[in-house]
């Protein structure tokens, strides 16, 4: 049976960035993935230049409505990010719960992107209706650090503080809460930085449990866009094929994120030369040429339960 994805996000002409980062490596482990582009610029915007198109709210209605008159709205999973406009997130809400409708156990995986290193870049508008709409009906979440706080009105200082904001998040609403980044302290050092899981699973005599994680991942000195967006794609895959499993789930997906970096890193400062910042262009995710670690990732790192 084919798992099918709708995945609402940005498009670029060039280089990988919100669908462009989630389609192919989706594609590859056997997802069927039907792409609506909220946006449509040439490049990312972390280059000198970009033009492009914004999809509005209508438009997105639109093309909703094109699947659904055809009777083609029926998703395993639906996939969003990057959104900068308040009617165009609550047309997101609507979908989704339309789509839960026509498919009970759909699942909707939401990185709700709001910003990073204690400073907002989508307008403030947009956290209440993430807060009140979106999160309720999400079923995985990749928040960030600074994003778990807005989300949970909750400081994070300690893993424990990391733990009671997932579990609010949890009662807000999804079952799996990925921290994916944050500024909590590795035992390995400040050459690691530490991502948090929290997953509730229902056992067969129909009693819950909560399996936690933290995974101590290698930083790289080096801006990448499109991580997240990859992150996000990667955790839908690898959690459809380990369910109850967040642990393994996160092992896999963190591991592709490190094979895809280490190669990018590697291409980057090879064609920038010695001494050179390699440019945004030179930054660009190998993604192609790492077909093989998204299909089979060998772990690069562990999970530890806490």
């Amino acid at each position: 049976m084919d798992c099918r994805v709708l995945s609402i996000q940005s498009h670029v002409v060039r280089g990988y960035v919100g669908n462009k980062s989630a389609t192919f490596p989706l594609q590859v482990l056997g997802f069927e993935v039907d792409s609506i582009n909220s946006v449509q610029f040439s490049n990312h915007t972390g280059y000198e230049h970009w033009k492009g198109q914004v999809l509005t709210a209508d438009e997105l209605h639109v093309l909703y409505e094109g699947i659904r008159l055809n009777k083609l709205n029926h998703y395993d999973y639906m996939l969003t990010g990057y959104t900068r406009d308040v009617s165009f997130l609550e047309m997101v809400v609507d979908i989704v719960e339309e789509l839960k409708g026509t498919n009970p156990s759909l699942v909707y995986v939401c990185d709700p992107v709001m910003g990073d290193n204690g400073a907002m870049y989508v307008p403030e508008a947009l956290l209440p209706v993430y807060k009140e709409k979106v999160v309720p009906v999400a079923d995985i979440i990749t928040p960030n650090q600074f994003e778990a706080e807005l989300l949970t009105g909750r400081k994070i200082s300690t893993e424990k503080d990391a733990v009671e904001a997932m579990d609010l998040l949890h009662e807000m609403g999804p079952d799996t809460v990925v921290i994916t980044s944050s500024d909590l302290l590795s035992s390995l050092g400040d050459q690691y930085l530490v991502a948090l899981g929290s997953q509730i699973t229902v056992k067969a005599d129909g009693t819950k449990e909560k399996q936690r994680i933290r995974m101590d991942i290698p930083r790289v000195d080096a801006v990448f866009v499109g991580t997240g967006d990859l992150f996000a794609a990667m955790l839908l895959a690898w959690t459809h094929h380990h369910p109850n499993n967040l642990k393994a789930a996160c092992e896999k997906t963190v591991s592709v994120m490190q094979h895809v970096i280490k190669r990018t890193i590697t291409y980057a400062k090879e064609v920038a030369g010695p001494d050179c910042r390699p440019s945004p262009a030179q930054l660009e995710l190998r993604m192609v040429q790492s077909k093989g670690d998204i299909e089979d990732p060998a772990i690069t790192v562990e999970a530890v339960l806490l």
